[in-house]
């Protein structure tokens, strides 16, 4: 599994930024240079790429595409990184790895996750969003240059909410990889078999998930922070409450424009988690 690193290597405080289920640690160059340039040489954060995303490697059986083997991932990092303060922040996918970490005390973690960022993820998925996502999840196509994988991208991750041509290109340059023996044609950088388990999912399944994901919620002690989309159509209002009601009691934040998921780019969503981590 590789991971991206910024500031301070020696530093123990670790802050551990996830991705969301098609994406790669590059999403978070933006937060990542914002924490460390408020912290100073206080802080390490570093940036994982989800196995079969990114630089990291494709397993070869895609039915462990799936949270219980993240998560079993996220501990060899986290033994490796030895961190004396720990901090998560998990869009999506990401943020249900940090809800596993979290609220299983039974899991040999270094040390306890101090501060928790879920981005626009809960308990509580909408069934409809799911599919809307695996509309497009797995397809292996090839485009002719990072510009025109960067507006197929747009086309179907609008809901990530105003962005500048510059910084859309930014932020999908790192989500295409060169076709091997096919010169000038770039293809998305992500197993397509990453769809496997995400297709088999059924209406049953996931309401199954959501009871256990509610258990593990509700063992949550790190101090945590619900940003949310406010157009958002996977993180309902009502469970957005609920996660303010139970477990953690997360204070929620709502970013106007947004839907799933925003993007730690916009400097109101930037300086939102900085201030969370670091005040």
């Amino acid at each position: 599994m590789a991971y991206w690193e910024w500031g301070n290597p020696q530093s123990t405080h670790v802050v551990v930024c996830v991705h969301g289920l098609s994406r790669q640690g590059r999403d978070f160059d933006v937060l990542a240079q914002a924490l460390c340039a408020k912290a100073g040489n206080s802080i390490r954060v570093v940036c994982p790429d989800v196995a079969g995303r990114g630089q990291s490697d494709w397993l070869k059986d895609p039915a462990y595409y799936q949270i219980p083997a993240y998560v079993a991932d996220m501990l060899v990092l986290l033994a490796h990184l030895k961190p004396a303060t720990l901090d998560w922040v998990g869009t999506s996918m990401g943020g249900l790895i940090g809800m596993v970490l979290c609220g299983q005390p039974d899991l040999p973690l270094p040390v306890p996750i101090r501060r928790l960022v879920l981005n626009d993820v809960g308990p509580a998925m909408q069934w409809q969003a799911l599919q809307r996502i695996g509309e497009y999840l797995g397809h292996s196509v090839q485009f002719s240059s990072v510009q025109q994988a960067a507006d197929a991208l747009w086309a179907v991750s609008t809901s990530f909410g105003p962005h500048t041509p510059e910084q859309w290109l930014a932020f999908s340059r790192h989500m295409v990889k060169p076709v091997v023996g096919e010169p000038g044609l770039v293809t998305l950088h992500y197993d397509p078999a990453i769809a496997t388990p995400f297709g088999a999912m059924t209406q049953e399944s996931v309401a199954q998930a959501e009871a256990q994901l509610w258990q593990v919620y509700d063992h949550i002690t790190a101090t945590t922070l619900l940003t949310r989309g406010a157009q958002s159509d996977l993180l309902t209002v009502e469970t957005a409450q609920a996660m303010v009601a139970r477990g953690p009691k997360a204070r929620l934040v709502e970013f106007e424009g947004v839907g799933h998921a925003p993007t730690f780019i916009a400097d109101k969503q930037v300086q939102t988690v900085t201030d969370f981590l670091l005040d």
